[in-house]
Order: C-alpha cells, then sequence, then structure tokens
C-alpha cells in the first residue's frame, strides 16, 4: 500500500474534460502544468489519458472510464467505470488505483468481482460512494480506499450540501478503517485545509484547478 501512503495528506488533481470540450486534446499539458504546481496524484479518465499520465510522471495515477456525454439521469445510472470490462481496460492500462461507483444502484457487475480483479493484479481498489452507508458497505467488500465523489449526485445523496460533503467525510473517517478521500465541489483553500483537520487521507480537486469554463462561469456569475 506504498502508493496510498504517498498521497497522505496530498492535492490529487482531477484532470478531465469531455470530448467535445476545447482542452480534450490537452490533457498532457494540463498534467504537466499540475505535476509542476505540485499535486500529489492525478484522477484522469480513460486508457488514452491513463497511459499518458503514466508517461509524464511517476506520482500515483487514479483512473476512471466514463461516457463521453453524461447522460441526463445521471443520478440514477451507474456510468463511473461501470463494468469489469472498464476494470480491465483500467489495469492493463497501468493505472495504479481504480476508482469505481461504489453506490448500490444497479449494475452490470458486481462490487466483489470488480474489487477481486483489481486485487488480483496488485492494484488498489477507490470506491466513489455517496452515503454513509455505501462507505461503509464498501469498505466490507475489501475496498481499500473511500471517497465522496458522489456525494450529491445520487438519488440517495439529495440533502448533500451544495459544498463539500465535510459531515460525511467525518462520519467515515471515525467509522472506517480505510482511507477515505474528500473529493466533490472543492473551490477554496480553506476547504482543503478543514477536509485534512476532519482526517482526509487526500483531498482530490477537479473544476476548480482544470476546468477553466467552470472556473470562468463562478467568477461572471458574481457579477450578475
Amino acid at each position: 500500500m506504498n502508493t496510498v501512503n504517498r498521497l497522505k495528506n496530498k492535492v490529487v488533481v482531477s484532470v478531465q474534460a469531455m470530448p467535445n470540450e476545447p482542452l480534450y486534446n490537452c490533457i498532457p499539458a494540463m498534467i504537466k502544468s499540475v505535476v509542476k504546481g505540485g499535486a500529489g496524484g492525478l484522477r484522469v479518465a480513460g486508457v488514452r489519458d491513463v497511459k499518458d499520465a503514466k508517461k509524464i510522471t511517476d506520482i500515483p495515477v487514479i483512473g476512471i472510464t466514463k461516457p463521453d456525454v453524461i447522460p441526463a439521469n445521471f443520478k440514477e445510472i451507474v456510468y463511473i467505470t461501470p463494468t469489469l470490462d472498464d476494470v480491465i481496460k483500467l489495469v492493463d492500462a497501468n493505472a495504479d488505483i481504480i476508482a469505481f461507483d461504489a453506490t448500490q444502484r444497479k449494475r452490470k457487475n458486481s462490487l466483489p468481482e470488480m474489487i477481486k480483479y483489481i486485487h488480483i493484479n496488485k492494484k488498489i481498489a477507490m470506491a466513489d460512494i455517496s452515503t454513509f452507508e455505501e462507505g461503509i458497505e464498501a469498505e466490507k467488500l475489501g475496498a481499500d480506499i473511500l471517497s465522496t465523489t458522489l456525494a450529491g449526485y445520487t438519488l440517495e445523496s439529495q440533502n448533500s450540501p451544495a459544498g463539500p460533503d465535510f459531515e460525511l467525510l467525518e462520519k467515515l473517517v471515525k467509522a472506517v478503517k480505510i482511507p477515505v478521500f474528500l473529493e466533490g465541489r472543492i473551490w477554496t483553500t480553506e476547504d482543503v485545509k478543514h477536509a485534512f483537520e476532519l482526517g482526509a487521507h487526500s483531498v482530490v480537486i477537479g473544476s476548480a484547478i482544470t476546468r477553466p469554463q467552470l472556473i470562468t462561469k463562478r467568477f461572471v456569475g458574481a457579477i450578475r
């Protein structure tokens, strides 16, 4: 678990862009930029970006898969690394950590089946959850890491706050023995500091660093 230890008290940057976005073909440049800025790890989507990340840096790479277009009913379905086939692709691409939807929604392959394959191939299983109950169950099933990635993005977690779900983080940190990452709606340095004060192992930041259209939208919105 040396990879997990390397991420202790580090900021992981989610470097992602959809195929219809201007920066989709600029992922390697963004990776180089955030690594230069001190990122302790990366979270990237798809085989192409996992392979590129592994060529660019030796910091831990979290790999996921997701559809080219997020469906309108995303709160109802599993779409982050949804199947065993997706896990296999990420393992073959040499992602250090495989992150997957660990909610209790309907899926093609069972969570134990996916976690078993990850472990057989000596990779680390990261469970993206949206509720406390999902986190407890994911630990029981053998996940190595929990992440609050999906809090607020499922029907079961619609009461999640508009900002980072610090309450969920704190409850999980006190209840489980595996590392808990805070991810989702993190926009300020104060958010990061508070997460570590509550016991987060790592903090994953995406939009606030690597999504210029959303960063711009926030500033423009502030003057309206």
